[in-house]
């Protein structure tokens, strides 16, 4: 199983940083530990979940979100990875593999599903 989604927006003008932002702090927010970085194509965050069930199931996975394209124009794509302490590594590897996601075990599955979901409902919400 591989888990990883995306969706393309168009016509919605929106500023990829201001989006970026704003998922940034959303998932904060939530309790997410959050890293970001621009990229030459757009914008990578990565986060993770801080908590007990994080610590049993999830030690070492995040959420990748990648931004890319133009204003009117641009792709979310959301995926469970391992949590990389060199956000620039992580992003190379997107860019390069466009398969950082890794394989699941079931309980972990459904835990990434469940806030995979969510994360994505919360992305269409801010870019409208």
């Amino acid at each position: 199983m591989v888990s990883k989604k995306t969706v393309r927006y168009q016509n919605k003008s929106r500023n990829l940083n201001e989006v970026s932002q704003q998922i940034e702090q959303q998932l904060q927010a939530q309790g997410f530990k959050t890293q970001s970085r621009q990229l030459p194509t757009g914008f990578v965050i990565q986060a993770q979940k801080a908590g007990i069930l994080r610590d049993i199931i999830t030690a070492d996975r995040a959420f990748t979100i990648m931004l890319e394209g133009q204003p009117d124009d641009f792709t979310v794509t959301v995926g469970i990875g391992k949590f990389i302490q060199n956000l620039a590594v992580a992003a190379i590897e997107v860019i390069l593999l466009s398969e950082l996601f890794l394989l699941v075990d079931v309980p972990e599955m459904l835990w990434t599903l469940h806030v995979e979901n969510g994360i994505m409902k919360e992305i269409n919400t801010i870019v409208g």
